[in-house]
């Protein structure tokens, strides 16, 4: 009889054992949607985290690119997916932009999804083509001042922060410019640089490269001082006083996520954040590190969603 009382205890032991085996994450690979083209910031970014957070998790964090519809289709797929922790978003200001600029989304940002890591932000460029007459901001508002709507400007995509960032130099400057939308950045600096469209907001340190190249001229910077990677470029603010664009990136995951799962990953996303060579790596690529804890990033999404409101509206940006 005790031997049958023992087997009897030590049945619930086995089950909750196997529960908690059950529980544990992440138990396969995990994938980082990344709703963007190749080789853009958003795609790096998850390419330079996924090799630490496979080390200290356990498993493969495994990038999927699934551009499109303004970083929508690749956002509803996540938005969709099981809360277990196994698909996360990579995700931008675009995103912020979206809830005032695409009603129609499919998803709701922050009632679909929840906030999990801020990553990095970065400032851009303002580059020309050197058939362009202009060799500073102040030329340029000039020249496009007395050829109202003659100029096209490319950008990623409508939505994304580069035309976010043309669109507020527009309303800013008070001049007729129209935008034309790429796939993504890689077709729209392909266009500039060949000539077919004229003026870009873009990458500083993509865009370095094209300056030193000669295939472009770099007029100035969208940061509030300058840019050491590109230091002779003065910042747009100081033709237009207040204006300012930037790039920043974060993780996000389905709602419902468990806390502990989304805990984790804030705290070792920070963790690689705070590494000495992460920061020298990020200044390389024209970034600063953001860690932030997962209350403060969802204050921080609140606080841009408004802020992208206030752009929009005041720049009367549309989708197209």
């Amino acid at each position: 009889m005790p031997k049958r009382r023992g087997l009897l205890l030590a049945a619930p032991a086995v089950v909750m054992a196997h529960g908690a085996r059950a529980q544990a994450w992440p138990s396969r690979p995990v994938r980082i949607i990344v709703p963007f083209g190749l080789g853009g910031s958003a795609d790096v970014a998850a390419r330079f985290l996924a090799e630490p957070l496979s080390a200290a998790l356990g498993q493969p964090f495994v990038i999927e690119n699934r551009p499109g519809a303004g970083a929508t289709i690749g956002t509803d797929q996540v938005a969709k997916s099981a809360p277990d922790g196994h698909t996360l978003l990579l995700m931008s200001n675009t995103h912020t932009a979206n809830e005032t600029l695409l009603p129609n989304r499919p998803y709701v940002l922050l009632r679909d999804l929840m906030p999990v890591a801020s990553i990095n932000i970065a400032y851009h460029a303002l580059v020309v083509h050197p058939s362009i007459e202009a060799r500073s901001v102040a030329e340029l508002i000039a020249l496009l001042k007395a050829n109202p709507g003659r100029y096209d400007y490319a950008s990623s995509g409508p939505g994304t922060p580069y035309h976010i960032a043309g669109e507020v130099f527009r309303a800013m400057a008070g001049v007729e410019i129209q935008h034309v939308p790429f796939r993504g950045s890689n077709e729209a600096r392909t266009a500039v640089i060949a000539g077919q469209v004229p003026i870009m907001f873009d990458a500083i340190p993509t865009m370095r490269e094209q300056i030193t190249a000669g295939r472009v001229r770099g007029l100035g910077t969208t940061g509030p001082q300058r840019n050491p990677l590109l230091p002779d470029l003065p910042p747009v603010a100081e033709t237009l006083p207040g204006y300012e664009a930037s790039i920043w990136l974060g993780l996000m995951a389905p709602l419902n996520t468990p806390r502990p799962v989304v805990e984790r990953l804030n705290a070792e996303v920070n963790k690689v954040l705070e590494r000495p060579e992460t920061r020298e790596a990020q200044a390389r690529a024209g970034a600063q590190p953001m860690p932030m804890g997962v209350e403060a990033f969802a204050d921080f999404l609140r606080t841009d969603i408004a802020r992208q409101a206030e752009w929009i509206r005041m720049a009367r940006i549309t989708a197209g």
